[in-house]
């Protein structure tokens, strides 16, 4: 049921080029301190391998070390030669795994903010819309007092602000 930008965000191609993007970037910073193996050719070389993912070798690598960051190291060293022995270096599988969770996860909540506020206006227009129609309310699923079809949808566009501010914060 997911759309497809959520179906994208959540892939694999954006997962494993996000590994890549960063242990390019682990890389450039560990060479701007000093640790003269890594060199321009290197990350030049990770920087042209980002996306070209060869996943049947991963699984190969997988299925032979029996670790997924492990198998995708060796798959973008394969992929970029120049950098064998750079990538991942002094870096645990966290550092890629949480990291591009984190990501990945900030992007579906800032598109889930787009959505959320398309909604909320669409809301406003509707309840101004329809703000004089009576309708019966309910309590506890009971019959209650008359209100509007307006004022219904400006409870429920209200509940999707405050969806919307708590994601603003996690974000």
């Amino acid at each position: 049921n997911a759309s497809g930008e959520m179906l994208r965000l959540f892939g694999a191609d954006a997962k494993f080029s996000l590994w890549r993007r960063l242990w390019l970037e682990l890389a450039r910073q560990q060479k701007g301190l000093g640790l003269s193996r890594i060199t321009d050719g290197a990350l030049a070389d990770m920087a042209g391998h980002l996306t070209d993912i060869d996943y049947a070798r991963a699984a190969e690598w997988e299925k032979r070390l029996r670790h997924d960051v492990m198998a995708h190291v060796h798959t973008f060293e394969e992929a970029a030669p120049a950098a064998k022995g750079i990538i991942h270096l002094g870096a645990t599988s966290q550092y890629v795994v949480d990291n591009a969770d984190l990501i990945i996860m900030r992007d579906a909540m800032r598109l889930l903010c787009k959505r959320l506020a398309a909604t909320i206006d669409a809301l406003g227009t509707f309840a101004e819309k329809w703000k004089s129609l009576p309708t019966l309310g309910y309590t506890h699923y009971q019959p209650a007092q008359l209100t509007t079809v307006g004022k219904r949808a400006t409870l429920w566009a209200q509940d999707l602000a405050i969806d919307l501010a708590e994601l603003e914060y996690r974000i």
